[in-house]
């Protein structure tokens, strides 16, 4: 009986290798969605990596996951590069509004997150310097504690100022993927936002892209925690 030549063997071995593939795939698909499931927080693309198939290619099983799910009542959506299931936009208004949902924010507090947004990293003098009044410690904790807002880091300037930022919870409590999806100056006259009149000159800075830290900025420190009060001396929350 004749030997299979190379070429037979090699034939052979592409008719197996896809339904391999695709069962590696179908395999990822299946973890994915049941760790994102599972998880009461966005989930990074490299947390599913460590726990599927190494060949495979998350981010396609993240595209084709999402695809499955854009006309269900939950959509996968990504934010700030993470992964997590949330109703679907068109039927919001059936789901009853939890009593803990953050207090509807006052005027200033509302100026004062769309500067951060937009200016991150910025400094608690520039946000004052952009509205041409005083913040209150207060308008700041209420955006702390809603996890909309964070401290980046410290600025190499004199008196070492702290930076804020948005937080991934920003992102996703208003739907958005990233920064880079923040409304323009179109949308927000759309909206309403703006003033017809605004001055010829006047424009929307980009916002920083990147959690990292700029090379003005230094990195915050326990240390620098306790001072702002987040931690007790111990290394606990303040509030133990």
């Amino acid at each position: 009986m004749a030997e299979p030549h190379d070429d037979q063997l090699n034939n052979e071995h592409e008719t197996v290798a896809p339904e391999a593939d695709d069962r590696r795939f179908t395999e990822a698909e299946r973890i994915a969605e049941a760790l994102v499931f599972a998880s009461a927080q966005p989930v990074s693309e490299a947390f599913i990596a460590d726990r599927v198939a190494k060949d495979v290619d998350v981010a396609a099983v993240m595209r084709k996951l999402k695809a499955d799910y854009a006309m269900r009542g939950v959509n996968l959506v990504q934010i700030d590069g993470a992964w997590a299931f949330r109703t679907a936009a068109d039927l919001s208004f059936v789901i009853r509004r939890d009593e803990s949902e953050v207090r509807k924010l006052s005027r200033a507090a509302l100026e004062v997150l769309a500067i951060i947004a937009y200016h991150q990293p910025v400094t608690r003098a520039e946000i004052e310097d952009i509205r041409g009044v005083q913040t209150s410690k207060g308008t700041l904790d209420v955006l702390m504690e809603s996890g909309w807002v964070r401290f980046r880091g410290r600025r190499r300037t004199p008196g070492r100022p702290v930076t804020l930022g948005t937080t991934r919870d920003f992102l996703d409590h208003f739907g958005l993927e990233e920064l880079r999806d923040l409304p323009g100056i179109e949308e927000l006259k759309g909206a309403g936002l703006l003033s017809g009149r605004i001055p010829a000159n006047f424009n929307i800075p980009s916002p920083l892209m990147s959690d990292e830290l700029t090379e003005d900025e230094d990195p915050i420190t326990q240390m620098d925690l306790e001072e702002l009060g987040l931690l007790s001396p111990s290394g606990g929350s303040s509030d133990d």
